[in-house]
């Protein structure tokens, strides 16, 4: 089990961030993720392997002015 912004989820062996976004629906362009408060470059979403008991924090970036 890993909690995505504080609500637990199911887990399986070499899920990826990427497949934490799409099961989430996430699809907003500038996103920002962190696992266990380490930030994961964009780059590495589909290779970047979560480990069950991960903390992730999923970010929608937003600009302003």
């Amino acid at each position: 089990m890993i909690k995505v912004n504080g609500e637990e989820m199911e887990w399986h062996p070499g899920m990826t961030v990427k497949d934490i976004l799409e099961a989430k629906k996430f699809i907003f362009p500038m996103i920002g993720v962190w696992i266990n408060d380490k930030p994961i470059p964009r780059d590495k979403f589909e290779t970047t392997v979560v480990n069950d008991g991960d903390d992730v924090q999923v970010i929608h970036m937003i600009s302003g002015g």
